[in-house]
């Protein structure tokens, strides 16, 4: 494989890692299955969450800056819509059902099966991410 090969290959996985890391925490994960099926103001995010307005602030902070929502405002209310999120989101609940029962309550096992049945509905997973715009700042985490 050639040197520009190499480094495209390397940009695409930086990208990737930055996209999971944003989505690496269960709150995020909830915004953006939200976030997927309409678009919301903060305040009902906050309160599908069950947190204050400014922490679910700083959730969607991240998210946005790994490009993965979107924000406009309408007077004083900020509305969030998720990019093309939905195989992402579909794939990581299918992933998680084929992982082995941790027992401690972790990853895989009946959790798993709910997640799977909640995207039962959604359309076929696509790499919809992948050689997306790098977020502005260049780096999440």
């Amino acid at each position: 494989m050639d040197a520009q090969g190499e480094a495209w290959d390397t940009e695409a996985a930086e990208r990737a890692v930055a996209v999971l890391k944003a989505v690496a925490d269960p709150s995020r994960y909830r915004l953006l299955w939200a976030l997927s099926r309409r678009e919301l103001p903060v305040s009902e995010l906050a309160q599908l969450l069950g947190a204050h307005v400014a922490a679910t602030s700083q959730h969607l902070s991240r998210l946005r800056a790994a490009g993965l929502v979107v924000s406009r405002r309408e007077g004083t209310r900020i509305f969030y819509r998720a990019a093309d999120v939905r195989g992402l989101l579909t794939e990581a609940a299918l992933v998680a059902t084929r992982m082995p029962e941790r027992g401690d309550g972790g990853y895989g096992g009946a959790g798993g099966e709910a997640a799977v049945a909640s995207v039962a509905e959604t359309r076929p997973a696509r790499a919809a991410l992948v050689g997306r715009r790098r977020p502005a700042t260049g780096r999440v985490g």
